[in-house]
């Protein structure tokens, strides 16, 4: 059953290339599987949620596949996924995302609160600045403008809505953000090991770019976001 639904979702993500495709959705399986094992959770059901979880993702599909969840109740039920499995998995999906965290939205059981962990953990450290990147080259955003600084704390319409951004503003408005959003053990350790490379990553970043007021702002950033 899981390998049928995982054919199905890539599928439904096979062309796309800005962040959001197999590769991501791998790479979270994966590591909820991890975490799945250490928190002693059910693996069926970390998977199912791991593999499902961007299938309506409204940056791809719309608003109206987010809301109701459309590609993943399609996917379900040409696996014959038992009824109460499906329903675990479609309320686990309703809670997972930043945006769905910005309306103070989040997992209750603990197999969604560990793929919502391993879906941040993604966002952040050297696959996080990878993931911006290629999302904004594919939106015609640059990595860099030294003049255009990050819009901080925003509520869920606005970064739903946010154009124009550069992958290191996206940085600075999400990804430095996930380490205090994590919901178990599990990935709150790995959390921190990812956020300390993308922070080594912009103070290198800033000093071979020689704009030391971005370090300033990034000194100024993490003083306030301890």
């Amino acid at each position: 059953m899981i390998e049928e639904v995982k054919k199905q979702v890539c599928k439904s993500l096979d062309k796309d290339n800005s962040g959001l495709g197999m590769e991501h959705v791998n790479r979270v399986l994966n590591l909820s599987l991890k975490f799945a094992e250490i928190e002693n959770a059910n693996k069926e059901v970390v998977s199912l949620i791991a593999l499902l979880h961007d299938v309506d993702d409204y940056k791809l599909f719309g608003m109206e596949s987010a809301d109701n969840l459309t590609n993943a109740k399609n996917i379900l039920a040409q696996c014959s996924v038992a009824n109460d499995v499906k329903e675990q998995i479609l309320d686990a999906i309703k809670t997972i995302g930043y945006s769905k965290r910005l309306k103070g939205i989040k997992p209750k059981t603990l197999e969604g609160m560990i793929v919502s962990d391993a879906e941040m953990c993604d966002g952040v450290g050297i696959m996080g600045i990878l993931r911006s990147y290629q999302y904004n080259l594919v939106h015609g955003n640059a990595f860099f403008d030294k003049d255009i600084y990050p819009t901080l704390n925003m509520s869920a319409d606005d970064y739903m809505t946010k154009k124009n951004e550069t992958a290191v503003n996206h940085i600075f408005e999400k990804s430095l953000k996930l380490k205090d959003l994590m919901l178990t053990d599990s990935g709150k350790k790995e959390v921190l090991k990812r956020h300390k490379v993308m922070v080594e990553f912009l103070y290198n970043f800033f000093e071979e770019e020689n704009v030391p007021e971005w370090i300033d702002y990034l000194d100024k950033y993490l003083e306030e976001n301890k």
